[in-house]
């Protein structure tokens, strides 16, 4: 029997919406919300391993068929949610399989609210946002009499973006003046150095393109970000004071006036579609241009780097 441990899970519930591999030690675990599997563990996983995890998701697509020629005209493809298998080797201590089978009742319920699936392989570690789709017990008679049992496993994440566990983040103060010349003049002329340039670099180092959360923090008036390559802009017509918080989540469209109010509305005619604000793979520069802004006004980026 495989080596096993009794704390496989928080203290908060199978189910609870922990930090994705907060629990994970070693390579071949799999963190589902507060529930370890794998090494370690009374479950195991089977040789055969995960199925969709390292695949391309599905996708839709809208080519368009040449009505005169050969072919199609390539048109934009969108993934379909990621579905994640596998199987799951019941073997939990002598006399512990009550505690065992409770604790995956509870982990593998059909549950509205998405939580974090993390796995480890090779030292990376990446998530996704998932529920429960299914769940298989075979009743046979290992399992009646020792606990025992082969499990199907699959879960369903809505966005099918697999994610690095860390957060990373990038700040910058609004644009601030040089300070100018020094008389009486001297050579070389010294202008000084902008003590900000406004500007901030994102680094995706995933694969896929990524959304970013955006917080803009007052004093500042008409807060505004540019894409610096594709010229991609997110600009509000509101009055941020000192404290106040604007908090746009590209991922969900919202844009929230400290946790409590939209104000999306607020967004101008020349603010793309907070959905269509993405940081593509690579090094992404953005430029904090509000309207009127003291040197306390700060823009924070938020974002996880993805991968297929």
């Amino acid at each position: 029997m495989a080596e096993t441990t009794t704390a496989y899970a928080t203290g908060n519930g199978y189910t609870a919406d922990v930090a994705p591999g907060s629990l994970i030690t070693q390579d071949g675990q799999i963190q589902w919300a507060g529930l370890l599997i794998g090494p370690g563990t009374p479950f195991a996983v089977d040789r055969s391993g995960l199925t969709g995890w390292e695949d391309l998701p599905e996708y839709d697509s809208s080519d368009a068929d040449r009505p005169t020629s050969h072919g199609a005209w390539p048109g934009s493809r969108y993934a379909k949610p990621r579905k994640v298998g596998g199987t799951i080797v019941l073997m939990p201590e002598y006399k512990a399989a009550p505690e065992a089978i409770r604790a995956l009742r509870q982990a593998l319920a059909l549950l509205d609210e998405e939580r974090w699936l993390t796995v480890q392989l090779h030292g990376e570690l990446l998530a996704v946002r998932a529920r429960i789709a299914q769940r298989v017990v075979p009743a046979d008679q290992g399992f009646a009499t020792q606990g025992t049992s082969k499990m199907s496993i699959q879960w369903l994440a809505a966005d099918p973006r697999r994610y690095a566990v860390n957060e990373q983040l990038a700040t910058t103060t609004a644009p601030q003046p040089e300070s100018g010349l020094t008389w009486p003049l001297t050579w070389p002329l010294d202008w000084g150095q902008a003590t900000s340039t406004g500007d901030a670099v994102a680094d995706n180092t995933g694969s896929a393109a990524t959304h970013p959360v955006i917080v803009f923090r007052g004093p500042c008036s008409m807060p505004t970000v540019t894409e610096r390559v594709s010229k991609r802009r997110l600009r509000y017509a509101i009055d941020l004071a000192a404290g106040d918080e604007l908090v746009v989540d590209t991922a969900n469209g919202t844009v929230m006036l400290n946790n409590t109010a939209s104000r999306r509305h607020t967004a101008m005619a020349d603010s793309s579609p907070e959905e269509l604000f993405l940081l593509e793979p690579g090094r992404t520069e953005l430029s904090f241009r509000p309207d009127e802004a003291t040197p306390e006004a700060l823009m924070t980026v938020r974002w996880r780097s993805a991968e297929w």
